[in-house]
């Protein structure tokens, strides 16, 4: 049975989805509001189905269907431009847009270089990345905001499938003047640091992994600060305001304060945390998301 409607209602549903605004969404496409108001109706009469939930003066909202269908329509699209570029003997190139979830405190270290990487092999996309903490990212990727995500695998539940990229270790973090900074080993054991004062970097999830790794070594950490930022927490303890442990570490120990931290390896036998490409179950990656993964990989893969 043929279906009624175009890959042009598809495409111009796929923009009005993305901004939930028809004015933004119109003048985009470079079209006028009344056609593609026109085409969204008529596609929606097509799939006897309603895609957006009309707000009086606040735009549209994604219905349920809606929702769905936007999830599943990004692979669909790019089938369809695989098709008119192998047709065409341009089956190669890559194009169009990537939304990528980010775990906030990666995005310092892993944002710039991957999109340098990406940019210098696939040039003609065009890449954003959609940064916040584990559950946004979770949310994001099951509601088809965007197609993959460089996260951890904490909190991640069904629906989600992952790869992993790496493993990175715990480590404390002390600031130039603490008396283990002048260890020349650089070690140190969390019974160690007990009864000091502890900045606790406080996202979902990932308090609970930090609490978990003084259960694992049977210590009860003395939390003085509870902070959502990955550079407040090394700033805080720069300033002497207590110790931390974190995972990610810069190849530097200046911090936005001012003040220096050192680092120091953990004797305690303790789980690092996963960093994963997530990307959500049961659906078709498009090539572009595979090419993400495939970037993210040969930088940063355990096998590498």
């Amino acid at each position: 049975m043929a279906r009624p409607f175009t890959l042009i209602q598809l495409r111009y549903f796929a923009v009005v989805a993305e901004t939930e605004n028809m004015t933004a969404a119109a003048e985009r496409l470079r079209i006028t509001q009344s056609a593609l108001s026109n085409a969204i109706s008529q596609l929606e009469q097509e799939l006897e189905v309603q895609l957006f939930i009309r707000l009086p003066q606040r735009g549209l909202k994604l219905s349920p269907a809606g929702r769905e269908f936007a999830k599943e329509l990004p692979a669909f699209l790019e089938h369809a431009d695989s098709l008119y570029e192998s047709a065409r003997g341009l089956s190669e190139n890559l194009t169009g847009d990537l939304t990528v979830g980010l775990f906030a405190p990666l995005a310092p270290f892993r944002a710039p270089v991957i999109l340098q990487a990406f940019e210098q092999k696939y040039p003609d996309v065009r890449v954003s990345f959609l940064e916040g903490d584990q559950e946004f990212l979770r949310r994001s990727l099951l509601e088809g905001r965007c197609e993959v995500s460089l996260m951890y695998t904490l909190g991640l539940l069904d629906g989600v499938s992952t790869q992993l990229v790496e493993r990175v270790p715990p480590h404390v973090l002390v600031h130039e003047g603490h008396p283990l900074a002048a260890d020349p080993d650089g070690e140190v054991a969390l019974r160690d640091l007990q009864d000091e004062p502890m900045i606790l970097l406080d996202l979902p999830h990932t308090r609970e992994y930090y609490l978990q790794l003084f259960q694992i070594a049977g210590v009860t950490p003395n939390i003085r600060h509870r902070v959502s930022g990955y550079e407040t927490v090394r700033s805080f303890v720069a300033r002497g305001h207590g110790y931390s442990v974190l995972n990610q570490r810069l190849h530097h120990d200046l911090t936005y304060s001012g003040g220096k931290v050192v680092p120091l390896r953990l004797v305690d036998e303790l789980p690092g945390i996963e960093v994963v490409i997530a990307r959500p179950e049961g659906l078709r990656p498009t090539r572009r998301a595979l090419a993400f993964e495939e970037i993210c990989k040969k930088l940063y893969g355990a096998d590498r």
